[in-house]
């Protein structure tokens, strides 16, 4: 074996030791892992360097693939090429499919994909006993994960990056590059597969990973392993100051979901965020933006920040204050009926709403507006509409709901839709929607699902109103 791969394997063992990553949960319980693989290169790297590691750790080696089943005959490819090349060293697989798993969303995407293949690694944890699963994440997702979070807006908790650790999960290969993985594979006469859809610019990683990164390199040859750098030294900032933050949080509380705003002025504004983080992200996703927002409220003393539907942070008694409406009122009720759009169809619903079905010809200038635009946003493509979604239920919102807002291009669940949008708890279990199995096409101010709305070839639009319910932009509700 050559000396290349001798270096990269002590340097994937160093960091392994360094973080702790094969360290048993309870001592004296066998460890075991089960490797992600999908079989592209740093997968198969993985599978390797983890099989050539395990004599020295001394845990259990499993693996583990997802088929998607959005790619066809390719993703069966890799399943074949995972099963034979395991197969070939010995190691244990466990093959999860999408179609055995559950409904497959009409529009799935990257959100789905990842929310597939992390359901899964958990059953297989549950299941099988397995204590991590390892996966194939590198120094090159690292710095494309840094570049991506920057562009979007973040504080340093996000500036950490990917971990190395986290409950059932760990990631071997964090202290290599995407290069690396294939040299890896290479002096070990190891094959792997190419996704294709990884040569397209669709994705906004992809264009990271096509422009913005070889920019960096030629700039310097080191530029992943530095940014991977700076993540773990900002991992090891943002420990010590979520610390300091508890301490902060523990001496200004005066009561439940009460904090004593004096205290939190007096702190430094690092420490100040760090605590504000420490708040927010168990209610959401800690962006940036609403730090700033509950940093603001602090330091003037006053004011309100709306993070969901369900919970708001407000300034009142001289303390920050978490704030919670009372669930769902008792009058609610859930409802599910079958819908036929038809021209001046009327369907009664319960709390005494009506929603009315209209049927015309497409033949007016503003069918070819963008679809987010809000007079639009209850206007589809009536035959599109037929075409894919034959059976329509008229519902109120069930568990594992999804929904394609119009002009996002992503899937969401309708829970972290109606997060988003700020719709009042009290009206989420009223709101209307039409729905097939669990992907929602139409929802009661969020308008028709992406992909729908009329354009230049649409023949006959169908039109939704909603009656004795003025309909608004729950985005700006507070």
């Amino acid at each position: 074996m050559k000396e290349r791969y001798s270096d990269i394997q002590t340097r994937v063992e160093r960091f392994c030791r360094e973080e702790g990553l094969f360290r048993p949960e309870n001592p004296g319980t066998p460890v075991q892992i089960a490797a992600a693989v999908s079989g592209g290169a740093d997968s198969m790297a993985l599978l390797r360097l983890l099989l050539g590691l395990q004599p020295v750790f001394g845990y259990a080696l499993s693996a583990c693939h997802v088929n998607h089943g959005l790619r066809g005959e390719a993703a069966d490819r890799d399943e074949r090429f995972v099963r034979e090349a395991c197969a070939a060293l010995g190691v244990p697989l466990r093959v999860f499919r999408a179609a055995e798993r559950g409904e497959i969303p009409a529009h799935p995407g990257e959100d789905w994909a990842r929310r597939l293949r992390y359901g899964c690694f958990d059953a297989l944890r549950v299941e099988n006993g397995i204590t991590r699963v390892a996966t194939a994440h590198t120094a090159t997702d690292q710095a494309e994960t840094l570049l991506f979070r920057l562009a979007r807006g973040t504080g340093l908790h996000g500036a950490a990056g990917i971990r190395p650790l986290r409950e059932g999960f760990c990631r071997p290969l964090l202290c290599l590059t995407r290069q690396e993985t294939e040299t890896v594979c290479r002096e070990l006469g190891q094959g792997w597969v190419t996704d294709e859809t990884n040569a397209g610019d669709a994705y906004a990683r992809n264009r990271l990973r096509h422009a913005a990164l070889p920019a960096l390199r030629s700039a310097n040859s080191a530029a992943e392993e530095n940014l991977a750098r700076f993540c773990e030294k900002a991992a090891k900032a943002d420990a010590y100051l979520s610390r300091q933050a508890e301490h902060l949080l523990d001496a200004a509380c005066c009561g439940e979901g009460q904090w004593r705003l004096a205290d939190l002025q007096d702190a430094d504004p690092l420490l100040l965020e760090a605590a504000l983080h420490r708040l927010v992200s168990p209610e959401r996703d800690a962006e940036e933006k609403y730090i700033r927002l509950l940093a603001q409220i602090v330091r003037q003393g006053s004011g309100a920040v709306q993070l969901t539907g369900k919970v708001r942070f407000g300034i009142a008694g001289g303390c920050l204050r978490r704030e919670e409406p009372p669930e769902r009122p008792p009058e609610t009720q859930a409802f599910c009926r079958p819908f036929v759009p038809r021209n001046g169809v009327e369907y009664r619903l319960p709390n005494g709403w009506k929603l009315t079905a209209r049927v015309f010809p497409a033949a007016f200038p503003e069918k070819t507006q963008a679809v987010h635009k809000k007079d639009l946003k209850n206007q589809a493509d009536y035959a599109r509409i037929m075409m894919l979604y034959p059976a329509l239920c008229l519902r109120s919102r069930l568990p594992g709901d999804g929904f394609r807002p119009a002009g996002r291009g992503l899937r969401k669940e309708l829970r972290k839709w109606m997060n988003e949008a700020n719709v009042p708890v009290v009206r989420r279990g009223m709101l209307p929607l039409l729905a097939a199995g669990s992907e929602v096409v139409w929802v009661c101010g969020g308008g028709f699902a992406d992909g729908l709305a009329p354009d230049q070839n649409t023949k006959n639009i169908l039109e939704l109103e909603l009656e004795k319910m003025e309909e608004y932009d729950y985005e700006h509700e507070r």
